[in-house]
């Protein structure tokens, strides 16, 4: 089983994050691997151990990745490409898709893994409009994959009514959620065999397209402005009698927040 797996390198959002005339402040951000991407790595790598699947990560963007691509080496993974290319600095979930299209096309892959969603923009769609683009199945929101053959998979996924269980045929797409794994900490070895390896960076031409073909001159959507986001109020804490108490919160409510 050949596995592709992806990663994104996004701004470390439990730093603080500020904003000024609808643009993020660059000063000071700190970049990470993608939380939901670094399960996806993990699944990638059980399934190397446990089944002898082949593991490629890919990490689409302008820029240095190299750090990202590395700690995923340190976690397990055996292959690496970079697709470095300016154009790709600022892009939307279709046209990183279309990206990841010809990086899978390359190979043909049996499994790509993708995380459910990244945490700087949140809009979870990459991995669905690639399953789509590449026309295969896709199962959204996994925790859980079981690989039955080499042509079958089954994974658990939580729905809207509970978890359900899917059993689909290879080649497909899966984006996992955060409840799948725990990924590991890379230990020393591993840390220091990664900083040996080789990424392969390629650029749009050498992957055989254009930013045009990927659909650069006409993205789908596009971030207009970022806001600050309102300060909650403090809330208010009452101590005492437990009917009284009640007496007072029913009357704020009613009065106050105008719910009853």
């Amino acid at each position: 089983m050949k596995i592709l797996t992806t990663v994104k390198k996004v701004v470390d959002v439990e730093l603080n994050i500020h904003v000024k005339d609808g643009a993020i402040v660059e000063d000071g951000l700190q970049y990470v691997i993608n939380a939901w991407d670094e399960n996806a790595v993990e699944a990638a790598v059980q399934l190397k151990e446990n089944n002898n699947a082949e593991t490629t990560l890919v990490s689409v963007g302008g820029g240095d990745n190299t750090d990202v691509i590395r700690k995923c080496y340190a976690m397990g993974i055996e292959n690496a490409i970079h697709i470095d290319d300016p154009a790709l600095e600022k892009i939307d979930s279709s046209i990183s898709a279309r990206v990841l299209q010809k990086v899978y096309e390359k190979e043909n892959y049996d499994l790509v893994i993708t995380g459910k969603q990244a945490q700087d923009t949140d809009s979870g769609q990459t991995g669905i409009i690639l399953a789509e683009y590449l026309g295969i199945p896709c199962v959204s929101n996994v925790v859980a994959l079981e690989v039955i053959d080499d042509q079958h998979i089954k994974a658990s996924r939580l729905g809207d009514a509970g978890t359900e269980i899917i059993e689909f045929e290879l080649p497909a797409v899966v984006t996992v959620s955060d409840s799948i794994n725990e990924p590991r900490l890379p230990a020393m070895r591993g840390i220091m065999m990664a900083k040996k390896k080789k990424i392969q960076v390629m650029d749009l031409a050498a992957l055989g397209t254009s930013f045009d073909e990927v659909g650069g001159g006409a993205p789908k959507s596009e971030v207009v402005e970022f806001m600050t986001s309102e300060t909650r109020q403090a809330g208010q804490k009452f101590e005492g009698d437990a009917a009284e108490i009640a007496a007072k919160v029913v009357g704020l409510l009613a009065n106050e927040a105008k719910v009853l």
